[in-house]
């Protein structure tokens, strides 16, 4: 077992200072050893145009580009190096795994992954110049892997298949545009039919209409369904799919049973959570191990969030945040069956 921890950030103000702050956090740190280490050890399999990725900022989400140019101007660094660590611009992404369950008032979700790439940062960020507050972990600092905003959009991702890759924006990086520029589940359906998709993913949308789709995307094609539960696989785009799906089916039939009797918050928490329910995946050295059990509820605005499995989530009140009411909490802590540590680690 190996023990770990996530840092919680908050941050109030514009989209540069926000990147200059988190930059000044990052120097010396573990997380950007780690991302510089991969890349001696392996070759990256895209290449970085910086006025493609500056256009396409710019016209979904420009204060995210504002934010790159503080996190380059902090950590020194060439903007070919931000975007190629922090841009989430033409970058492939490995197989991993993921289940998301949601109700009317609520979405739990597992985030599975290898823990090395995993940054151990929670954010809450409410910019004074334009877009969404936002708060939910972060990926690869500027990215989001699912959260939730002002407005009360809940958003979590699921991997499909890495397959035929295109020119586009990764899944972080959709998720954090999805937070910061949409109000309703139809403004993200929207913004994903427009943007472009570098891989093939589902985004599990619930706003606080109680309405909850799974955006299926891929660079060819968006189709969206109404649904409450996803793990790894299409039902509309099927043809995208991977040729193995046992074990993504298996974890969605056990999801749906228990989605039929009318599951709860808390039991929705416990059936990803708890390792005996057989969704939780210990599968770290396959890319596929669940790192943290989140769950979001529009109404209240309030999020749960843990570290491994058999967890008691800690409760973030993020109206109260909203409001000017700092969290208290400095870290969350928790463990994974695993001797590989996370991306915040040394």
């Amino acid at each position: 077992m190996t023990k770990i921890h996530t840092d919680i950030t908050q941050f109030r103000g514009s989209h540069y200072d926000f990147g200059y702050t988190q930059g000044l956090s990052l120097k010396d740190s573990a997380v950007l050893r780690n991302r510089q280490d991969n890349w001696r050890i392996r070759k990256p399999r895209f290449k970085i145009v910086e006025q493609e990725a500056k256009n396409a900022f710019m016209r979904f989400a420009p204060g995210i580009w504002d934010e790159l140019l503080g996190l380059r101007d902090a950590l020194e660094m060439p903007m070919h190096d931000v975007l190629r660590d922090f841009g989430h611009y033409r970058v492939n992404m490995k197989p991993s795994g993921c289940s998301i369950l949601t109700g009317a008032d609520f979405m739990v979700r597992n985030y599975d992954y290898h823990p090395l790439t995993y940054d151990g940062r929670y954010s809450f960020f409410q910019p004074s110049d334009q877009g969404y507050a936002i708060a939910g972990p972060s990926s690869r600092v500027t990215g989001r892997m699912d959260g939730m905003n002002e407005k009360g959009l809940a958003m979590g991702y699921n991997f499909m298949q890495r397959r035929k890759p295109g020119n586009g924006f990764i899944c972080p990086m959709i998720g954090r545009m999805i937070l910061e520029t949409c109000a309703t589940l139809d403004d993200a359906i929207q913004l994903l039919k427009e943007l472009p998709h570098r891989g093939s993913f589902s985004y599990v949308v619930l706003d606080q209409n109680e309405k909850t789709y799974v955006i299926e995307a891929s660079p060819r094609a968006v189709e969206a369904r109404p649904s409450n539960t996803c793990t790894n696989h299409f039902e509309l785009l099927q043809h995208e799919n991977r040729h193995h799906l046992d074990d993504s089916k298996r974890r969605m039939a056990i999801i749906e049973k228990e989605a039929e009797q009318s599951i709860n918050a808390h039991d929705a928490f416990r059936l990803l959570n708890d390792k005996d329910k057989d969704v939780f995946s210990d599968l770290y050295k396959s890319w596929a191990g669940t790192i943290h059990t989140a769950a979001y509820f529009p109404k209240e605005l309030k999020a749960w969030f843990a570290l491994g499995g058999n967890q008691e989530p800690v409760v973030f009140d993020f109206s109260e945040w909203l409001k000017g009411a700092d969290i208290e909490t400095e870290q969350i802590h928790g463990e994974l069956d695993t001797d590989i540590r996370l991306g915040n680690m040394d």
